[in-house]
């Protein structure tokens, strides 16, 4: 095989990086001989360059955010998402050719993140094959295809109305779409008319790549999505054995749940980029002091103020808060009874791979799906009544997974969805064959 030069396109937001690295830590391992050039923006390289377990076939190069010089972004999140789309194939290409310079080496095929669809047009303009990384809540694919159909269904349904024309996801609700997906004309921003041209333009890609196992998704969704794409493969990008699980236990959690009784442990975190509203943080804080459960709270440093008053110090005996926790290895750990979660398609696929039943409080995109596939496709978890914590709904539903017979039936779940994922990864398995399948691909491009 001669040596190619694959170039990764980063859609260099929130929680999409990680998972795109440890996609090209696997492949680049797999395909010691290809260079792997990884294009991002200044500010997102520098969250994964330079680290320690980064393989020399890997390099960063940095293109513009979009950004004005001296614009004041406003609160509103989608802004800069949309200013960096809009910079259009024209940024990408200067990412391209700066690779191209350095390793003397012309770009043979394109891996990059769905949500940045110019990267097809730059591999059009190259000749080259384009690979399409689809990272949220796979199921969340199908919406992009049946825009049309959902837009006319949420304007006359009532909330409960099922999706019953989405294959195999019968069990979708009007209430569980992306509110930005149906927003149609002037208000839609850049980003939202940019997922809406996904159903025109992923069929495009040499082959689209999911993060999530085919066993865990409905067969008539899968069968679906295969017979509108060119190839689909499921390749969950985990953290590669080549990174640091999580570099360290600063805040001793691993030490800590070693002190705890088997599945009795409550996990709290709702990832780097949700923060709950204050009266739900405070009434997190309240379930979890009345139920009287253990618990290990991974929360932020700037929202520990809004907790209740002497609340850390009254629960300390059963109840641990740190500013970070080492998620992988947390939800491995024996001690781990329930994850409170917001739903993020990363922490999902930690999850499910541990065996953990999930209480679930989506808050955007792909979240309510991811929620309601939790809830009534896989069956392994719950969402809080109402979609928002109060201190009655979090009690009940920690009594439900944990104490109650309804919940036993939901903790068996959990651990034959994580049967399937083992299943998954090994070497005959589903996810094993789907990668081989992507290496081929990038090798003989």
């Amino acid at each position: 095989m001669e040596n190619k030069h694959i170039a990764v396109i980063a859609f260099p937001f929130g929680s999409h990086l990680k998972p795109l690295l440890n996609l090209v830590l696997k492949l680049a391992q797999a395909a010691p001989h290809s260079s792997f050039s990884f294009i991002g923006t200044h500010k997102s390289n520098a969250i994964l360059f330079p680290g320690s377990h980064i393989p020399n076939n890997i390099k960063p190069y940095t293109i513009s955010d979009g950004i004005p010089e001296g614009h004041v972004l406003s609160n509103n999140p989608t802004e800069k998402i949309d200013l960096f789309l809009k910079t259009g194939p024209h940024n990408l290409h200067k990412g391209i050719q700066l690779a191209e310079a350095d390793t003397e080496k012309r770009v043979t095929c394109i891996i990059a993140d769905a949500f940045v669809t110019s990267s097809l047009l730059v591999a059009q303009t190259l000749d080259v094959p384009w690979i399409a990384l689809w990272l949220p809540n796979s199921c969340s694919l199908s919406l992009y295809f049946y825009t049309d159909l959902i837009r006319h269904h949420c304007a006359n349904h009532a909330a409960k109305t099922t999706l019953d024309f989405l294959p195999g996801l019968s069990k979708i609700r009007v209430e569980d779409i992306p509110q930005d997906l149906v927003v149609v004309g002037e208000k839609e921003s850049v980003f939202t008319r940019t997922l809406v041209s996904l159903g025109k333009v992923l069929p495009q890609a040499k082959a689209v790549v999911m993060n999530c196992f085919e066993e865990l998704d409905p067969p008539l969704f899968v069968q679906d999505m295969r017979s509108k794409l060119q190839s689909l493969l499921y390749v969950v990008p985990f953290p590669s054995p080549l990174l640091p699980l999580s570099d360290k236990d600063s805040s001793g959690c691993l030490s800590w749940l070693d002190t705890k009784s088997a599945r009795s442990v409550v996990y709290v975190c709702f990832g780097t980029v949700v923060a709950p509203p204050p009266d739900e943080l405070v009434a997190v804080a309240e379930a979890l002091e009345e139920s009287g459960f253990p618990f290990l709270w991974s929360l932020k440093e700037a929202l520990m103020g809004g907790l209740p008053s002497g609340f850390v110090e009254r629960t300390k005996m059963r109840g641990k808060v740190v500013p970070w926790a080492p998620q992988t290895q947390v939800l491995a750990h024996d001690s781990i009874g329930v994850f409170l979660t917001h739903c993020g398609a990363n922490s999902v696929m930690e999850c499910v791979s541990r065996g953990v039943p999930m209480i679930c409080r989506p808050f955007f995109g792909d979240q309510d799906i991811a929620g309601r596939v939790i809830e009534d496709i896989w069956e392994s978890g719950m969402i809080i009544e109402g979609r928002v914590f109060t201190k009655n709904a979090l009690v009940k539903s920690l009594n439900v997974i944990l104490v109650q017979e309804e919940g036993k039936k939901i903790r068996e779940n959990a651990l034959k969805a994580k049967k399937s994922v083992e299943d998954a990864v090994r070497p005959e398995g589903q996810a094993a064959k789907d990668f081989k399948t992507l290496v081929e691909i990038i090798s003989t491009s």
